[in-house]
């Protein structure tokens, strides 16, 4: 989906209606900061904001999504479009997650194998040590890359206030986790809490 359209057709109907980003943040219950973050085309709108901010635009979901109002003849035509793309997008998000895991996988298998062959075979002492510098150097690149693939594989959910969002790399780093939580600090109502990892929308 078109982010930077959907975002400047979110700005245009607000305008038109003579609103402010405040007044639109203020009737949807968030921050202007999210609104500003939707109309420079940096995030959608999540789920459960779609219905109400779409009535207070007045338009469809299918005009949202597709970031221009859609004529009744081709209303079909966008709402098929509009759907495949959030499959698309949801398949794409499955995808990153099973590499991000045979990614690790295939990390930790290829760095004790070669901890093991650097403890148990006769070999000299640099040979010894330049198997374990790239052991350690093989598990910071498979293990970086699989967090990176992780990270693009769907959102992030606050638990406080449910948006949906995607954490700077920096701040993924440094959040401690669990298999399917990870603390971080949500962009829209600043909570600090272990956010659930979501695959899809």
């Amino acid at each position: 989906m078109d982010q930077i359209k959907i975002g400047k057709f979110i700005a245009e109907i607000r305008k038109q209606k003579n609103m402010t980003q405040r007044q639109l943040a203020d009737a949807l219950s968030i921050s202007d900061k999210t609104v500003s973050k939707w109309e420079c085309g940096k995030g959608l709108p999540e789920i459960s904001l779609m219905m109400p901010l779409c009535e207070m635009l007045q338009i469809t979901v299918n005009d949202l999504l597709s970031g221009e109002r859609i004529s009744d003849v081709a209303y079909k035509t966008k709402a098929e479009e509009n759907m495949m793309n959030l499959m698309k997008e949801n398949e794409e998000n499955q995808q990153r997650m099973a590499l991000s895991v045979i990614c690790g996988v295939i990390t930790i298998i290829a760095v004790c194998s070669l901890i093991i062959i650097a403890s148990y075979i006769q070999m000299s002492t640099f040979n010894r040590i330049a198997i374990i510098v790239f052991a350690v150097a093989t598990a910071v690149i498979g293990i970086g890359g699989a967090a990176i693939l992780e990270r693009k594989a769907g959102y992030f959910e606050c638990p406080h206030c449910k948006e949906l969002f995607i954490p700077t790399m920096s701040a993924y780093v440094k959040g401690y986790h669990t298999i399917t939580k990870r603390r971080l600090t949500c962009p829209k109502c600043k909570k600090t809490s272990m956010c659930k990892h979501r695959i899809v929308r």
